[in-house]
């Protein structure tokens, strides 16, 4: 089996190498596979790709073009790829749960740090700074969470809260039976939650399902969390929302336009993208690079399903993380 991995990052390739199975050749790209790169996959059996690889309709048909028999995403997110367009041409298969206790609790960490001003301390400190002013922070005891989306990493992103002694309020298509926890419509949600914390994925339904008017519900100071996809949130609102003090803080580990930005040393170039380089200017607000996933625990479950999915499909032409 051959296999092109598109989109290789330096943490990629130990933990690929370690599960590779012996009849395995995998070439790593570090170049996004879109229409102009989509030529690198011929001669392949397999692309392997990432959450910024664009796998369009031109892209599909070049691949089935080179008999490329299936489409290996290594994340469990698949909006970049055009489902519809894949069926019956090839096959797309996906890791649905790497490690959802890693994003949870990232989602978690960039609130703490929000609500008790860590990020500022630490700035601080390092100068020698040990005034206390500006400082202040905000109990989570008895505050009222509103977390959209209870799969599997929103269910333990409320049992974290749990512990916090929170309140919750949730909002899901498909509501589970949870402890504690209140099922509200989003009007309800927006109304009473200090926090609102994103798990759901981006489909055409949820694209800038936190906009202008869905701010405009929401409490004064309210504080938002995305550790699911960019496009939830409608940037130019989330900038408006801050510069008005509507929205009292935000914990960002992605955003709307990141394909070109996250993941990549951009520190000795101007950002042309004056929403994100405003955002990340604000002392409210908190940017991570998409790093949620990024620990030992997913990475190693990630290389092991992406490639289970592979020898699965080759060995038996099925494989039960397909996406359809």
């Amino acid at each position: 089996m051959k296999i092109a991995f598109f989109d290789t990052k330096n943490y990629d390739k130990p933990f690929f190498e370690q599960f590779k199975k012996n009849n395995m050749k995998i070439k790593y790209y570090e170049t996004k596979l879109n229409e102009d790169t989509c030529s690198l996959a011929k001669g392949y059996d397999v692309v392997c790709v990432f959450v910024n690889d664009d796998i369009n309709k031109n892209v599909i048909d070049q691949l089935v073009e080179y008999n490329v028999k299936m489409i290996a995403l290594r994340c469990a997110g698949y909006n970049n790829v055009d489902i519809k367009y894949c069926k019956d041409k090839i096959l797309i298969a996906r890791v649905p749960a790497y490690s959802p206790y890693a994003v949870a609790e990232h989602a978690i960490a960039m609130l703490l740090t929000q609500v008790r001003n860590i990020h500022k301390a630490y700035v601080r400190t390092k100068s020698f700074n040990f005034s206390l002013s500006g400082l202040e922070g905000m109990d989570l005891y008895g505050k009222t969470i509103g977390v959209i989306g209870t799969g599997k990493i929103g269910k333990i992103f409320i049992d974290i809260c749990k512990g916090f002694g929170m309140k919750i309020l949730a909002y899901d298509k498909f509501p589970s039976k949870l402890e504690k926890t209140e099922y509200v419509d989003l009007d309800r949600l927006f109304c009473e939650s200090d926090i609102i914390s994103l798990h759901c994925p981006l489909t055409e339904e949820t694209h800038h399902l936190i906009d202008k008017n869905s701010i405009s519900k929401m409490k004064e100071g309210v504080i938002l969390i995305n550790t699911s996809r960019g496009a939830l949130i409608e940037s130019k609102a989330l900038l408006e929302g801050i510069k008005t003090k509507k929205i009292g803080g935000a914990c960002l580990d992605v955003y709307e336009e990141e394909s070109d930005v996250f993941f990549e040393d951009n520190s000795n170039f101007i950002m042309d993208d004056d929403t994100l380089a405003l955002l990340t200017t604000m002392p409210n607000v908190i940017v991570t690079s998409h790093q949620a996933f990024l620990t030992k625990e997913a990475l190693s479950n990630i290389a092991m399903t992406t490639i289970d999915n592979i020898v699965a499909y080759f060995e038996t032409g099925e494989c039960e993380n397909k996406v359809e």
